[in-house]
């Protein structure tokens, strides 16, 4: 069953278009990557879905309902969930506060539902609950970040190059908790990544933007063999 559909999505910010007409959609508890050339509209898409940015042309449905022109904080009461490349926790506050505004629209139950859904995924967070954000290393806020967009409890969680600036042992450990956040949690989830190897290990599908259209869609295994994909946007 498709639970996001996006059709024909023209975007951009102010007056300068930035998507020209890309589609794409989203099954049920499917991870989808999204890769491509720097400037290729990734994280523009991202953002179009989220509603956080202009859309001029085009239609978005969120199980089977239009959603195009919702604000963002309408489409996280919709099961949004949304994780930014930058900017992703409040490093001036602590890692208990991260989680708690993370979870400030949920009614107090659920807040603890939601830590304790945290502790269970990023265990490294009970350990460091009283320290600020902003000490984090970059792969602890970046869990952090992951831990606190699923505080309200998202169906949907889309997320902005995870691994950017990680080491590669810190990039391995949070594509870990994303496959763990799918199966255990059984999220339908977004990934816009550089890291195209180990995102679309984990993911279900994918698909190739350049210049803000779609190139490429297939089956996540068959992009990582093919070879006209993988020597102009994987590395060769």
């Amino acid at each position: 069953m498709k639970v996001l559909e996006a059709h024909n999505i023209f975007a951009g910010y102010g007056k300068s278009e930035i998507l020209h007409g890309v589609s794409m959609y989203l099954e049920e508890k499917e991870v989808v990557t999204i890769i491509g050339p720097n400037g290729a509209g990734k994280s523009t898409l991202l953002k179009a879905l989220m509603g956080y940015i202009t859309i001029f042309k085009g239609e978005i449905k969120w199980r089977g309902e239009d959603i195009t022109y919702l604000k963002p904080h309408e489409k996280v009461s919709k099961g949004f969930g949304y994780v930014p490349q930058l900017g992703n926790v409040f490093p001036s506050l602590s890692v208990l506060e991260n989680l708690e505004m993370g979870g400030y629209t949920q009614p107090k139950e659920k807040v603890q539902e939601g830590k304790d859904k945290a502790f269970q995924l990023f265990p490294m967070l009970k350990e460091k609950l009283g320290e600020k954000a902003g000490t984090l290393s970059g792969g602890q806020r970046q869990m952090l970040g992951m831990a606190r967009a699923l505080m309200t409890d998202p169906e949907l969680l889309m997320l902005d190059e995870p691994s950017a600036g990680l080491s590669p042992k810190a990039s391995e450990e949070v594509f870990l908790t994303i496959a763990d956040i799918h199966d255990k949690l059984e999220r339908s989830i977004i990934i816009i990544e550089q890291d195209a190897y180990q995102s679309l290990n984990i993911s279900d599908r994918g698909y190739v933007l350049v210049m803000g259209e779609n190139e490429f869609e297939d089956k996540a295994e068959n992009i990582l063999s093919n070879q006209k994909i993988k020597e102009a946007y994987l590395g060769g």
